[in-house]
């Protein structure tokens, strides 16, 4: 069977549309329907393109079940098609790793030798000195969620549902799922076509109360 890869919603409704599945059904996602959610998710921005997001890609139902164990049992893990064990490596500061994504991005034209010396001095400035983060786990995880974001309306305009959840133990998973001490567990991602009812959208504050003009409480005028 062919499956057109097109979406099914646009951007705007795949936003407005996207909700918390708290169950799902038992159909599964067409590997085709998958691989491009998976390819345009990581389509995310990072600092200097490091990419630091790593996906173990959770679909036979004994490992949903293992992993359900360590997310405090909550259904959703163990009855969607696919979970997303979403995780960051620090070890995308090492040298050899910078290097790697140096040479892809000359292979594709993006970095000149330049820029690849502003890269060589700069990123690893940017780990050691922390001007805006704490930790390299901090630093890794806001990039990680940049993806996950991507991924939950990416699959949504493909009419696949989600559920972002940090409920779990994160060494448990780690232990159970053979993740490196190095790369830190940021979210699990369910992902599948959630039963109805829906749930309701829980409303949003309105843009005064978050948007600011200029300062931090002065009030933005458009």
């Amino acid at each position: 069977m062919t499956i057109e890869m097109h979406p099914s919603m646009g951007l705007k409704d795949a936003i407005e549309q996207r909700r918390a599945a708290r169950a799902f059904r038992k159909e599964a996602i067409p590997d085709a329907i998958l691989q491009e959610i998976m390819r345009l998710g990581v389509r995310a921005p990072s600092g200097y393109n490091l990419q630091p997001w790593r996906f173990v890609v959770v679909r036979e139902q004994e490992n949903k079940d293992k992993l359900k164990a360590c997310a405090f049992d909550q259904p959703q893990v163990g009855q969607a098609p696919v979970v997303l064990i979403c995780c960051g490596d620090r070890r995308v500061a090492n040298s050899d790793y910078i290097e790697s994504i140096i040479q892809q991005g000359m292979d594709v034209g993006a970095v000149n030798d330049k820029y690849a010396e502003v890269m060589r001095g700069a990123i690893p400035s940017l780990f050691e000195n922390k001007p805006n983060f704490d930790s390299m786990q901090v630093w890794t995880n806001r990039h990680t969620m940049l993806a996950v974001a991507h991924l939950m309306i990416v699959a949504k305009s493909f009419g696949v549902d989600s559920c972002p959840m940090e409920g779990f133990v994160a060494s448990q998973v780690k232990e159970a799922f053979n993740i490196p001490k190095e790369v830190d567990v940021c979210c699990l991602l369910p992902l599948g076509y959630a039963t109805e009812p829906f749930k309701q959208y829980g409303g949003r504050m309105e843009l005064e109360q978050v948007y600011f003009g200029e300062s931090y409480g002065k009030q933005l005028t458009l």
